[in-house]
């Protein structure tokens, strides 16, 4: 098995907008996928992808159902870079803006996108095998059920999905939850059963299946689906239960370089945490389904082992409630 060093395929980059166009670097690779957020303001989640391409029609964002460009020209990336990407401020603050702070999580897929014909619906695919990642773009069908490649040597156990050409929500799968429930990113909703989202059918190691919903698979409709699974000393999807206690650890097996983490049996926000920000407690929050500006308070630990929930916030650790995590590795020290 390939040993993966982490910030070769996932890394946090922070800087400060300059109003107008400027390269940011620091990446220590060429992203894939580009997630940004301001974080001193109240600005959308702007997230680009190499498989869609750059530039100020290919932005989508986490906190709402906007078709793809609806708002690029608040800011937008106009290309990705050996060592980062450069973003243009547009008209607003979404990545760019005079003085204001920005984070930007980064991951590496597989560069080109290559057509892939595993599925049922032909996919175009980036995928860092490796890393457990790619990124994923096809056309609906409507067809129930229909398969969709995903280019990884493994079944992925998070998928994040979204309609490109209409104002759809985001919809999510998790194997935590299994393959009759979906989560949407862009709400705070808990966990829904349909069987038109997945089908009732788990992921395999070639393909990951939908069913006829507009949200994941309408005749015509264009998707991206991001697709991650679990990595030894890298990368890990899983689940966990709040105490409603402080001190609740999670173990994942490294040390962590970000989180994210959402209540699933309850409703409750996308939390977002990461090294970069703060050192430790790693308190600075960012939520994925808000525009809100970034918020402190004494939330998570980011150990050398996992996270520890060190609040007893009902949407991180109400006693109880299953929560579904993301996490990436930092660089062993």
């Amino acid at each position: 098995v390939p040993t993966i060093v982490p910030s070769e395929s996932f890394n946090t980059v922070l800087y400060t907008g300059n109003g107008s166009t400027q390269a940011i670097t620091g990446a220590g690779f060429e992203p894939d996928f580009t997630w940004i957020k301001q974080r001193s303001g109240g600005a959308s989640h702007s997230l680009q992808d190499s498989v869609r391409g750059a530039g100020q029609s290919k932005n989508i964002y986490s906190d709402n159902t906007a078709a793809e460009g609806t708002y690029g020209q608040y800011g937008y990336l106009s290309a990705f870079g050996t060592d980062g990407f450069t973003v243009v401020q547009g008209s607003g603050s979404h990545t760019n803006a005079n003085s204001s702070t920005y984070v930007a999580w980064n991951w590496k897929a597989g560069g080109a996108a290559v057509s892939n014909t595993d599925g049922t619906i032909t996919s175009q695919v980036s995928a860092n095998v490796d890393a457990g990642f790619s990124i994923v773009s096809y056309t609906g069908n409507s067809t129930i059920p229909s398969t969709v490649a995903h280019g990884l040597d493994s079944a992925p156990e998070l998928i994040m999905v979204k309609v490109l050409n209409q104002s759809y929500p985001w919809n999510v799968f998790s194997a935590s939850i299994g393959n009759t429930k979906y989560l949407k990113l862009n709400e705070t909703s808990a966990a829904a059963t349909q069987i038109s989202r997945w089908n009732n059918t788990s992921p395999t190691s070639a393909v990951f299946t939908i069913g006829n919903d507009g949200d994941v698979n309408g005749n015509g409709l264009n998707y991206i689906a991001y697709a991650f699974h679990s990595v030894d000393g890298f990368s890990k999807m899983g689940s966990y239960t709040g105490t409603g206690a402080t001190g609740n650890t999670i173990v994942t097996g490294f040390e962590s370089a970000f989180v994210m983490i959402k209540a699933s049996s309850a409703s409750g926000s996308w939390y977002m945490f990461d090294d970069k920000r703060l050192t430790s407690p790693y308190s600075d929050q960012l939520i994925a389904n808000s525009s809100a500006a970034e918020a402190t308070g004494t939330y998570v630990d980011l150990d050398s082992n996992g996270f520890t929930l060190n609040t007893t916030a009902s949407d991180l650790n109400n006693s109880g409630v299953t929560f579904i995590f993301m996490a990436f590795a930092a660089d062993p020290t």
